[in-house]
């Protein structure tokens, strides 16, 4: 089975940016759809975005426009450039499949200071 690691977090100023990835143990190019999504302090863990096999995306409206995931097969890594950073966006950041359905690792914090 796939097994995912997220890091690139970390602690940024409000309008700024970081690129999250995550890197699987397999190969991703079989499945079709991957994404993120991120879980704030006392919320419930909501989709941000995702990415079909062949590029495809589709990101939430509190997102868009800020946010872009694409994928590498070829490195087996899928990525998420946030950039316009808001305090909003504190939260810890996962990766699985869209629908998800691998088991949730670790995640990455990230933390948009004021």
């Amino acid at each position: 089975q796939v097994q995912l690691v997220e890091s690139g977090g970390g602690l940024v100023q409000a309008g700024g940016s970081l690129r999250l990835s995550c890197a699987a143990t397999g190969s991703i190019s079989s499945i079709n759809r991957m994404g993120w999504y991120r879980q704030a302090p006392g919320k419930q863990r909501d989709w941000v975005a995702s990415i079909g096999g062949r590029g495809s995306t589709n990101y939430a409206d509190s997102v868009k426009g800020r946010f872009a995931i694409s994928r590498d097969n070829a490195k087996n890594t899928v990525y998420l450039q946030m950039n316009s950073l808001k305090p909003e966006d504190t939260a810890v950041y996962y990766c699985n499949t869209v629908p998800y359905y691998l088991p949730w690792g670790q995640g990455t914090q990230v933390t948009v200071s004021s």
